[in-house]
């Protein structure tokens, strides 16, 4: 669901303060990133040791957002920090650059029982950079506390939901390039797998949680205005049914799943019907902080598609 990917931190400023994330845990899978191309939905994380794992990431983001995109999380502790900035000072230094940084203020926590916390947000959301603004680069935070905007097992789920995907639709017909008035026109979903799509964010040694989508039901839309221009069959379980031979049992010519147009398209825009197949699916979380496990409930996932559905009337000659 991925390559690594570090985002360039607030202003340049937590370039200087922050230690930069560890290498992802092989076990945890992608790090710092979970972004669909061409989309703007996904997550982006920034300055975060948080890992991205699951099946559920690289498909269709229905634009799910956290609410609040940014956060404090463990980053170091205070001899690692320490160091850190020591040997930042020394690169700039040798580099001819300035570093602007107190090192009195690390020092002085070296032996004390606690951990320095770094913020972080999510990059992908448009809100993520200005929320961040708001939080000081690094907050030193006293053992078995934790600080005002510190991550929650909430968040880190909201995280998961944000990066969660599911296939998109691509929707098959048949017939496939027209359909006639009163012919059965059959529904499915090309390659559509019926598994449910999972994603789990990680905080190592603090938390994890993981966000299922289960694939429940198919809504079709015939792109009528009328009622009486179409009728629509929903025995189409999570991914359509396939037209095959004989597979008009009862010889209605009623598909199991889809639509008859009672009306020609002649008349419409285009002289198409619009089609509209949107996949649902169930969404659940589960979180799991100090042994404690906890669900969590979220909306249905809704993906659409459409087609083009040309819709002509069968000429009949009646002869005397």
């Amino acid at each position: 669901m991925r390559a690594i990917a570090v985002t360039s931190l607030l202003a340049g400023a937590l370039l200087a303060v922050c230690a930069p994330p560890a290498a992802a845990d092989p076990d945890v899978g992608a790090h710092g990133e979970a972004f669909q191309k061409g989309n703007t939905a996904g997550v982006k994380l920034t300055n975060s040791k948080i890992g991205l794992s699951g099946n559920g990431l690289g498909g269709k983001s229905d634009g799910y957002r956290m609410p609040r995109p940014c956060w404090y999380e463990p980053n170091s502790s205070a001899d690692d920090m320490r160091s850190l900035q020591a040997q930042q000072k020394k690169q700039a230094v040798e580099a001819g650059l300035d570093y602007d940084v107190d090192l009195d203020r690390f020092g002085e926590k070296v032996g004390d029982k606690g951990q320095w916390w770094g913020a972080a947000y999510d990059a992908g959301n448009p809100d993520g950079a200005s929320c961040a603004a708001g939080l000081e680069p690094l907050i030193w935070v006293p053992e078995g506390t934790a600080p005002a905007g510190g991550i929650t097992l909430e968040q880190l789920m909201q995280i998961a939901r944000a990066a969660l995907t599911v296939p998109e639709p691509k929707i098959k017909l048949s017939p496939d390039a027209k359909s006639y008035v009163n012919l059965g026109t059959w529904v499915w979903l090309d390659g559509a797998e019926a598994a449910p799509r999972s994603v789990t964010a990680t905080l190592p040694g603090v938390m994890t949680a993981t966000v299922t989508a289960t694939p429940d039901h198919l809504e079709i839309d015939p792109g009528t205005k009328e009622d009486d221009r179409a009728e629509v069959f929903t025995d189409c379980g999570t991914t359509g049914k396939p037209y095959v031979k004989g597979a008009d049992k009862d010889g209605k010519g009623e598909p199991e799943c889809g639509v008859i147009y009672r009306h020609s398209s002649a008349d419409l825009p285009g002289k198409v019907y619009t089609l509209t197949v949107t996949s649902v699916w169930t969404v659940a979380g589960n979180g799991n902080q100090g042994g404690e496990a906890v669900p969590f409930a979220y909306d249905p996932i809704q993906v659409a598609a459409t087609r083009d559905v040309p819709v002509g009337e069968v000429q009949s000659i009646v002869k005397d």
